[in-house]
C-alpha cells in the first residue's frame, strides 16, 4: 500500500505542477518460478550471508522435487532447478533479495513491489526521453544478465 501511495503522490504532485510524465510498467514473467538458484546463492554471499545460514538456505532451496496431482492421478517427480518456493515466508524474501539491484544505475524514479516495477520519468526534452530509454535498456540488460524476463503481454 505504501508503494502505491508513494507513487500516486509523486505522480499527482508532478502533474499538478504541469510536468509531462512517462511511466513504464514492468512485470517479471513467472518471477518466483524463474529465479536461478545458484545465482541467488551467489547474491546472498555478496550481501554477506555466509557460513551456516548460507548452507541452510542452500539446502532448503536446492535439490527439491515436486509433482502434480489432478483428480487423484500423480505426475512423475521432477527436480526443481529454478525458482524460490512460494507459500513460504523465506521464498518472497529471497526473491526480493534477488531483485534488490534491479534499479542500480537507473536515473529516473523506480517503484518496486514484488515482481512489478514502475519507472516514472519527467519528459520535457529529447535528452530526457533518451535517459528514459537508457533506463529501459539497463533494465533489459539486468533481466538478461540474471536470466529473468519481463512479461511483454
Amino acid at each position: 500500500m505504501s508503494n502505491l501511495l508513494s507513487f500516486l503522490n509523486q505522480v499527482t504532485g508532478l502533474v499538478d505542477r504541469g510536468y509531462s510524465l512517462n511511466i513504464i510498467y514492468l512485470d517479471l514473467a513467472k518471477a518466483c518460478d524463474k529465479v536461478p538458484q545458484q545465482r541467488l546463492l551467489n547474491k546472498l554471499k555478496a550481501y554477506g550471508v555466509r557460513g551456516k545460514l548460507h548452507a541452510w538456505i542452500a539446502d532448503w532451496l536446492v535439490g527439491r522435487r515436486q509433482r502434480v496431482c489432478v483428480q487423484g492421478e500423480f505426475s512423475q517427480w521432477r527436480w526443481v532447478i529454478r525458482g524460490v518456493p512460494q507459500g513460504s515466508v523465506l521464498g518472497p524474501v529471497l526473491f526480493l533479495i534477488f531483485i534488490d539491484d534491479l534499479e542500480d544505475g537507473i536515473k529516473n524514479m523506480v517503484y518496486k513491489f514484488a515482481d512489478d516495477t514502475k519507472v516514472l520519468a519527467q519528459v520535457h526534452s529529447d535528452s530526457e526521453r533518451k535517459k528514459l530509454q537508457d533506463d529501459r535498456d539497463k533494465l533489459t540488460e539486468w533481466a538478461n544478465k540474471w536470466q529473468m524476463a519481463f512479461n511483454t503481454n
